[in-house]
């Protein structure tokens, strides 16, 4: 059976919940393809609606929502509260994508006898997966993450049906948004769930499903992808796992505005954030220095959600022991609790020590690093792996130098005098990186999410009257294409 925790005292909480089995997998597998055929079929407009009443529903329930996941998750009334609203704002930015139409990019080449050898007339546009997808849910937002996270919304706007398996850490909350989600939705099967470690990898491996979504650890990530690799047929895996996201401090930035917005982005949520920034390098300077230490002092830690996921980050606090403890928080209360720490030293020392030292520790944990001049940074930013995020402090843009190149290629979104925790839900978003920050080079959240669980067919010479609608001349549904090489909105 699987029992929540409450992480301020260890005690179960809720309903015990039996684990899937092998059999009750393949039933929701297959009752979720079923509605998904008909899901498919379904006009884009009535989709979009279906998807705004998720939107409606899921804020309907807030106030019961917060509570439940509160019991599972101790993130407070506060923190739960936005993330339920964050979550139907997911809902809501998909139905606008699937009346917007741009995401099937479709494409339009008229037959031209004239050309060398003749064209034919050659029809473009993507349409959903045909078949179910699979999403493992995360640990640290028991919305906007897990069962009606963006992987779940983006693949019912693409047109796919869902099956999630649900985090251990959250297991009730789990329950109580799928059957929310199902009776909102006009085919409740579109959403499936199903719970434990097994059921987790026999989901992966069943041949219904056509692509797998996941937010979590390296290790995790790496153990799907093993179980993917020994299907029969192989699926897309679309993974979000570490990044240690780096923030590079330029001599001209505030000190005490550096400091006071590290110390608060570190310890955000018992910094149990993807976007957490865990590296930091800022040039030799006292003042800074102690504007830092006194920042990070007056920090507190709190509960992590998950005994395991705790003892992870003490390991990562074991590892960064080497270097030297600059300054520490106040400690959390209760078993699960951890206490803020951030470590320093200079670059030499620091790049003496990668790869192992630049790692993520998932918490509440960073490494200050100081150098001496700009210049000096980009041999050590080349040899950092990917990750989520790279953030640039300081007032003179002529400052930056070759780093702002080097962090390009090295994280999937750039912030300029900001810090990372917090990913906004938009159209331009962008929530992916380099390995090991992503599998692939996609993004979670935001409108091309999208693409994730889509697939291009091409119609050569296809009759009218057979083709989509979508492709037909007269742009029945009014949707932005280009025709013969220009884009028509």
């Amino acid at each position: 059976m699987i029992y929540g925790h409450d992480p301020r005292t260890g005690e179960n909480v809720g309903a015990a919940l039996p684990e899937t089995d092998r059999a009750g997998v393949d039933l929701t597998v297959s009752a979720a393809a079923a509605a998904g055929a008909a899901w498919r079929a379904t006009p884009a407009e009535e989709r979009a609606v279906a998807l705004e009443s998720v939107a409606d529903a899921l804020a309907a329930h807030v106030d019961e929502l917060w509570q439940l996941a509160d019991q599972e998750t101790a993130l407070g009334e506060v923190r739960l509260r936005g993330e339920v609203g964050r979550t139907a704002g997911q809902f809501r930015l998909f139905a606008q994508v699937i009346r917007d139409g741009g995401y099937l990019e479709a494409i339009i080449d008229h037959a031209d006898p004239s050309l060398a050898p003749p064209r034919p007339d050659v029809r473009r546009m993507k349409h959903a997966l045909p078949g179910v997808v699979a999403v493992f849910a995360a640990s640290n937002f028991p919305f906007a993450f897990s069962v009606a996270g963006g992987d779940t919304a983006s693949a019912l706007a693409a047109g796919c049906a869902v099956v999630v398996k649900a985090h251990p850490g959250h297991p009730n909350t789990s329950e109580r948004v799928a059957k929310i989600v199902r009776e909102a939705l006009p085919y409740p099967d579109l959403l499936g769930l199903v719970q434990g470690m097994q059921a987790g990898a026999d989901l992966v491996q069943h041949p219904g499903v056509v692509a797998a979504g996941f937010t979590g650890s390296v290790a995790g990530g790496k153990a799907i992808q093993k179980l993917i690799d020994e299907r029969e047929e192989p699926i897309p895996f679309f993974g979000e796992l570490g990044s240690v996201n780096p923030v590079v401090v330029l001599p001209s930035a505030p000190k005490k505005e550096v400091a006071t917005g590290f110390a608060g982005s570190l310890t955000l949520g018992v910094g149990q954030f993807c976007t957490n920034p865990g590296l930091m390098f800022v040039p030799e300077d006292d003042e800074l220095r102690e504007a830092i230490v006194e920042a990070v002092e007056g920090t507190s830690g709190g509960p992590m959600l998950a005994e395991r996921i705790r003892d992870g980050y003490l390991g990562g606090i074991e590892r960064l022991g080497e270097l030297q403890l600059l300054a520490e928080g106040k400690p959390g209360v209760g078993s699960l609790a951890v206490t803020p720490k951030v470590f320093t030293a200079d670059l030499d020392t620091f790049a003496a020590k990668l790869p192992h030292i630049g790692e993520e520790c998932f918490g509440p944990a960073s490494i200050v690093v100081t150098y001496r001049d700009v210049s000096d940074l980009r041999p050590v930013l080349e040899r950092l792996e990917g990750s989520l995020t790279a953030t640039v402090h300081g007032t003179e843009a002529e400052e930056v130098g070759d780093v702002a190149e080097v962090l390009g290629r090295k994280a999937g979104r750039l912030i300029w005098n900001g810090w990372p925790t917090g990913v906004a839900v938009c159209w331009a978003m962008h929530h992916g990186g380099p390995w090991p920050a992503a599998t692939a080079s996609s993004t979670s959240v935001g409108a091309t999410a999208i693409e994730r669980w889509l697939a291009p067919t091409a119609y050569q010479d296809w009759p009218e009257a057979l083709l989509p609608d979508e492709l037909k001349d007269g742009n029945p549904l009014g949707i932005p294409r280009r025709v013969d090489g220009r884009l028509q909105a």
